[in-house]
């Protein structure tokens, strides 16, 4: 039964006479209370005492309108703020709390297990530390998985080097363990972030898959684990990581969740790179001309520009501005709101020409720029076939090797992966193995050493330019300067004041890239050349190459810079070619 209102007027103008005044019999038990008091069926506990009102009879002093309301009103009590406790030494809950509490507890109820990862032989010889990428899930190793792992051991590959260091590592987690049926903590080696646990194949598992499949195919045994995890752990979600697209297809077509292995993926989408030049916008100097500070200082002119712009600048990257005020300037400070901007050298002037080259467009000017500082110890070049990566490298190392001896020689490498079929074996030295590797730094070199074929004679520019004999002997004189290194015997290994070539560095893993750029001793300069979109090096893609990382990796470090450039100068035929092929 509903309680009616309680009377809301004051006791002076009641008739209390004849009110008939309520029994303690008449009071309802907290059991009896109806849920509906508070609005909370699934909190009629919490409620502990409760009063029921009588219709109060108005005197004649009240209006008619107040005596139907206090006759007639029949809407329940709201609940109380401070409900009185119907024992002593009882507190009562507050109704909101215990909803609360009853959500999180439900939530943490409804939590989903920790998944299951069936992890692929090749996403771990792509990348050893991969056993500690899954943070609190667990990792399930078929017997396959160690068998293929033992073959793929033998060797001085990088391939085999990984298989060796995923030994080791395994080999580190069994420890002293005999018992391996309840899997063992991935954090036992010092990783704080793998809280899972490490799971073996320790007895044959039935092979549910369909029975045209091929059963010796390493890659079915491997499909049949996870459809046996799957049945028999159906309350967890059991996912296969591979690199192998096929596998994750036939994965598919099974009805198992199969995924590529992306811990290693700098970027998913290689249009989020860090390209090293900003465009400002057209209102750029009228948010940020006024109170411009300027200075020169060794032949450059500074500003210090404020603005919300400046908090997204990096470091040594190129900002530009072609309108009415035009601007072309490298970041040099960056502090909050404040930019302090630096005029650039203008080297698509020929005055200015490196060793006969002058830059053709924007971009290949800002990469000059880095490449002539002598603060700027890494560069990273990215660009497609024919914008003049490897040229522009090459005329700066050989100046600032032969005319300003800011540096002892060069030295150049690559990673030897072919395009096609493996030619075998190379006859000779290390660098006359390297040799076949190198034709863009011979093609580099005839250009460099042809010159302007119409100036005059004994001009100066020392970059061969002359008779054939002149040509041969500046010839003679810049191999000399030049080393062509092998990737293979880099370990170990220090460069003091190099000038350090890593040319199609798109097709390093991050592991052989952080193996060479710390190869850099003291005033050593390295220069990274590649293009993402040409990577022949198996399981990279654009978003897990070597070149992409450092890329990510160096930006906003004062002491390194990075250009992308756009324009290809090869050829309008090589132009045409890179847009529509």
């Amino acid at each position: 039964m509903p309680l009616p209102k309680l009377p809301t007027h004051p006791a002076s103008i009641l008739d209390l006479n004849g009110t008939e005044t309520p029994k303690l019999s008449a009071i309802p038990k907290i059991a009896d209370i109806q849920p509906a008091l508070y609005g909370l069926e699934d909190n009629a506990d919490d409620s502990e005492t409760n009063f029921e009102a009588k219709p109060v009879r108005a005197s004649a002093h009240t209006s008619a309108q107040q005596a139907n309301r206090a006759s007639s009103a029949k809407a329940p009590l709201k609940a109380p703020t401070t409900p009185a406790a119907s024992k002593p030494g009882r507190a009562v809950a507050n109704p909101a709390t215990s909803r609360v509490a009853k959500r999180s507890t439900s939530k943490a109820a409804k939590a989903e297990p920790a998944k299951l990862f069936v992890l692929d032989t090749n996403v771990l010889l792509h990348d050893p530390s991969s056993l500690f990428r899954f943070e609190e899930h667990d990792i399930f190793l078929p017997m396959m998985v160690l068998e293929e792992l033992d073959h793929q051991k033998k060797g001085m590959s990088e391939v085999a080097r990984n298989a060796r260091q995923v030994s080791r590592s395994l080999d580190s987690i069994v420890g002293d363990n005999k018992s391996l049926a309840d899997g063992l903590p991935l954090n036992a080696l010092g990783h704080k972030d793998a809280t899972g646990f490490l799971h073996f194949q320790t007895k044959a598992l039935d092979n549910l898959l369909p029975s045209d499949m091929p059963v010796g195919k390493a890659d079915n045994l491997i499909l049949g684990v996870v459809r046996a995890l799957h049945d028999k752990h159906p309350e967890r979600q059991v996912v296969l990581v591979s690199k192998d697209i096929n596998m994750r297809l036939k994965a598919f077509a099974l009805g198992l969740a199969a995924e590529d292995y992306f811990n290693d993926q700098v970027l998913e989408d290689s249009d989020l790179l860090y390209s090293g030049v900003l465009e400002l916008p057209e209102n750029f100097w009228n948010k940020h001309g006024k109170g411009v500070e300027s200075w020169q200082q060794g032949g450059i002119t500074y500003y210090r520009i404020n603005g919300p712009l400046c908090s997204q600048f990096m470091v040594n990257q190129f900002v530009y501005f072609e309108g009415s005020m035009p601007l072309y300037a490298q970041v040099r400070e960056v502090n909050g709101k404040t930019a302090v901007l630096a005029t650039l050298r203008d080297y698509t002037h020929g005055k200015n020409n490196v060793w006969g080259v002058t830059a053709r467009n924007r971009e290949q000017n800002f990469a000059m720029n880095l490449l002539m500082n002598p603060d700027c110890d890494f560069v990273s070049l990215l660009g497609q076939a024919g914008t003049g990566k490897t040229l522009l490298a090459l005329a700066a190392g050989l100046a600032q090797v032969l005319e300003t001896k800011r540096y002892t020689e060069i030295i150049m490498t690559r990673v030897t992966v072919p395009v096609g079929d493996d030619i075998g074996f190379l006859p000779g030295t290390e660098e006359e193995k390297m040799l076949p590797w190198m034709g863009a730094l011979e093609d580099n070199l005839d250009v460099l050493n042809m010159g302007d074929l119409d100036a005059p004679q004994g001009n100066g520019s020392g970059n061969g330019q002359g008779n054939d004999w002149g040509r041969a002997a500046t010839m003679d004189l810049i191999r000399s300067r030049i080393k062509v290194k092998s990737l293979n015997f880099m370990r170990g290994r220090t460069f003091l004041n190099k000038y350090l070539i890593i040319d199609e560095a798109q097709n390093l893993t991050p592991k052989q890239m952080k193996t060479l750029v710390t190869r850099a001793g003291p005033g050593t300069k390295v220069i990274c050349l590649g293009n993402i979109a040409q990577i022949d090096t198996p399981y990279l893609t654009e978003g897990s190459s070597g070149l992409t990382f450092v890329v990510d990796r160096f930006k906003g470090w004062p002491h390194a810079g990075h250009v992308t450039l756009q324009r290809g100068e090869r050829s309008r035929l090589a132009d045409y070619a890179g847009d529509v092929l």
